[in-house]
């Protein structure tokens, strides 16, 4: 099987399944409670200070939260490359202009570089991780 824009794909049985994205940080807990305001999804039960997952109610992937050492967290600075992002998350919503109220009213802030903002924005977490809201 090939895919057009990227060469060949594999037809060999999947290795695993993508289970969770974690991101780190100094407050698991914290980081937990605005990305659950943000999907919807509660706290899984039983967090540990230093590993929170949030419940993704069995429809695929979660989200969890890694505490790091104390003073150890550089928040990325994107677009820059001194403390280049890693990786970030995008969230589908049907109305931008709606979801970025949203995300505003729950702690994020808006970046000041949008590429895109007619498809795409992009804000950061409290405490600095780059996430997009893409319009589905």
């Amino acid at each position: 099987m090939n895919d057009p824009g990227n060469g060949p794909v594999s037809t060999d049985p999947p290795i695993a399944r993508f289970a969770l994205f974690a991101l780190d940080c100094p407050e698991p807990l914290e980081l937990a409670r605005f990305y659950s305001r943000l999907t919807g999804w509660p706290i899984a039960e039983r967090p540990d200070a230093d590993w929170v997952e949030l419940d993704s109610g069995g429809t695929g992937p979660t989200l969890a939260f890694q505490r790091i050492a104390e003073g150890r967290f550089v928040p990325p600075r994107w677009p820059g490359q001194e403390h280049p992002q890693r990786a970030h998350a995008d969230f589908a919503v049907p109305d931008l202009d709606a979801g970025e109220a949203a995300v505003l009213a729950i702690g994020a802030r808006k970046h000041d570089v949008q590429p895109a903002p007619e498809s795409f924005r992009v804000y950061l977490d409290p405490i600095g991780h780059p996430f997009c809201l893409i319009r589905s």
